[in-house]
């Protein structure tokens, strides 16, 4: 369907699809806080990931498809993707999904201007128009005020900053280990530490219903990440990490959905804005032969 495609297209619309499951896992998540602690949801959740896991690894030749030829690099962003997702969780726990997932999409602008030292890619000024106008629409959506900020408001601040060191070691891993791959070692280390804060922090058995929610969610997470890491191993950071933007909107249509939130005037806007830039880097990436 994509064959025809440019690498940055394939990436970008990876990054959409991906993008749209992520947000309405998170949406799941949001709604398990209320009852289960985030190592429970990691432990609980990280189960069912492994179901599009093990069929893919089927289609493509069975287990050796998850072998790995960077263990030390995988690992890394392994482990910081866990800790992405335990602070997420705890975003979920404090905070509105779309404010928390506002705060969270920094992670774009971090990962932009960090791709540049890091990986040593070429940013042109019209994406960094685009990514800045996608920033501005952030802010139109938070509108922060000189009241300060609530402690609450670091683990956003953290998970933006961990989401953009992970994806620039998925980016590193880009030519050696596959999605899949990597997606499979990410979700070990994702359970093994939602086990470890059991007996610490106590679990529970969940519900039929509550196991139901948590398949749901494992499930959607597994592609959302297949699809998150296949955008990167596609497209330069700079091109695909604008369209984790679209989760604001998505997180907006989902709020009005479930819990009747009504986005003002300025969250429209906003949402505008980053729908706007995000379709602007489609239309650069199109072009491209």
């Amino acid at each position: 369907m994509f064959s025809h495609l440019s690498d940055g297209a394939k990436g970008a619309w990876c990054m959409i699809i991906g993008a749209f499951l992520l947000t309405t896992q998170d949406a799941i998540t949001k709604w398990l806080t209320t009852d289960f602690h985030p190592g429970e949801i990691l432990f609980y959740r990280g189960f069912f990931t492994f179901i599009p896991i093990a069929y893919l690894a089927a289609r493509a030749g069975g287990w050796r498809a998850l072998g790995t030829r960077n263990l030390n690099a995988t690992l890394v962003r392994a482990i910081l993707g866990a800790a992405t997702s335990i602070f997420v969780i705890l975003s979920f726990v404090y905070l509105p999904l779309a404010t928390a997932l506002a705060i969270i999409f920094l992670s774009p602008i971090i990962l932009t201007a960090l791709s540049v030292p890091m990986l040593g890619e070429q940013v042109g000024w019209r994406r960094w128009i685009a990514v800045f106008v996608g920033f501005a629409g952030v802010l139109f959506m938070v509108r922060p005020e000189g009241d300060g900020l609530p402690f609450y408001y670091i683990f956003p601040l953290v998970t933006a900053l961990l989401s953009s060191f992970r994806d620039i070691v998925t980016r590193r891993l880009r030519g050696g280990d596959s999605s899949l791959s990597i997606l499979f070692y990410s979700m070990i280390v994702a359970i093994l530490a939602g086990a470890a804060s059991l007996p610490l922090f106590g679990g529970h058995w969940p519900s039929p219903s509550d196991w139901g929610l948590f398949a749901i969610a494992g499930v959607m997470i597994g592609l959302s990440h297949l699809l998150t890491i296949q955008a990167f191993l596609f497209a330069p950071a700079g091109t695909v990490a604008p369209f984790k933007y679209l989760s604001l909107v998505y997180a907006a249509v989902i709020g009005y959905g479930v819990w009747g939130d009504v986005p003002d005037i300025w969250k429209i806007a906003g949402a505008a804005l980053v729908v706007g830039a995000g379709l602007f880097i489609l239309h650069r990436e199109l072009r491209r032969p």
